[in-house]
């Protein structure tokens, strides 16, 4: 019996993901890819017996069809797919047998954007550069599924319990196309205005139907720059956005004349704009489950504060946190 399953329809860019991502290739052109929502994607593991950063699937907007090709645990978390085996709705957040020759569906995202799909032994295919991410746009580790694809299964190592990841363990997915996005100022605050900067952190922003896991494109009020933007060396380019080229940190609100582009998962690491923001990264799931048009706000906060976002999260994604069923 062969550990693994068949692709019968690959859904929209749907791609193995995995945990931590590419590292160490930045200064090459590499990004550090991996899952956009963390959060779901490790509780998805979790629940199947995996290590929580093994690999998995990502999926956005509508999910796959695939056939088991061995007897398995599979878990959905994440935007609700509304996931079925043959026919027959199942529950996400929940570990689920499947036998093989079944199948598993999932359909358009009812709320949210991006669903994750572990299947215990996590996918095999092969590392590129350390690693099974997939950089989808550039054919790094792979491509998205496509149909009639076979991907290889990894062999499970331990027993597992029935769970279910708990309500309150879960990330909350806006009912209202509304979502508070905690960020820090810098590193290029002072090349704003004061006056901009607290409009920044007051103002509804708009997500782009341009926004991707490269960047997500914003549209809100326009910026304002202090004299460091506009009286400057030559060196730093004419327009008040444009600086010597530098590193761009993972999260930066990178700021391109008057657009707004927060860099996430496979964007870019360097470049000749400021970056006057910086989302916490135990807030990127919900950049990652907001759609086109749905609104965002940022709420200031300082490192400590996103230490401790990032603790929360951490303390989220372990087994302790599952609950038999």
């Amino acid at each position: 019996m062969s550990r693994s399953f068949t692709t019968d329809k690959p859904g929209l860019q749907t791609c193995v993901q995995e945990l931590p991502g590419r590292i160490g290739f930045l200064e090459q052109g590499f990004p550090l890819s991996g899952p956009f929502d963390a959060w779901s994607f490790r509780q998805a593991n979790i629940l199947v017996g995996n290590d929580r950063d093994t690999a998995a699937l990502e999926c956005q907007f509508a999910g796959p069809t695939l056939t088991l090709e061995t007897d398995a645990l599979v878990a959905v978390t994440g935007a609700d797919m509304r996931p079925k085996i043959d026919g027959e709705p199942v529950p996400m957040w929940t570990t689920l047998p499947i036998r093989a020759g079944q199948t598993l569906a999932l359909g358009p995202a009812m709320r949210g954007a991006r669903s994750y799909i572990a299947i215990s032994g996590g996918i095999a295919t092969d590392p590129v550069l350390g690693s099974r991410a997939v950089f989808h746009q550039a054919g790094v580790g792979g491509h998205a599924l496509t149909a009639g694809q076979s991907v290889p299964l990894g062999t499970p190592t331990t027993d597992v319990t029935l769970s279910q990841v708990p309500e309150a363990a879960r990330p909350v997915i806006s009912s209202d196309k509304r979502w508070q996005v905690e960020a820090l100022a810098g590193p290029n605050d002072d090349w704003l205005t004061p006056e901009t900067v607290e409009t920044f952190f007051s103002a509804d922003w708009a997500i782009q139907a341009k926004s991707s896991r490269t960047g997500v494109r914003l549209t809100g009020p326009e910026f304002a720059f202090s004299a460091r933007a506009t009286d400057k060396n030559p060196d730093h380019g004419q327009d008040p956005s444009n600086i010597i080229d530098h590193g761009y940190p993972m999260g930066a609100v990178n700021l391109a004349g008057q657009t707004p582009i927060i860099l996430v998962n496979d964007s870019p690491s360097t470049g000749g704009f400021i970056n006057p923001f910086t989302v916490a990264s135990a807030a990127f799931w919900k950049l990652a489950q907001a759609r086109p048009g749905e609104v965002l706000n940022f709420r200031r906060i300082d490192r400590d504060e996103a230490g401790r976002l990032r603790a929360h999260l951490d303390a989220m994604t372990r087994p302790e946190v599952l609950e038999r069923v």
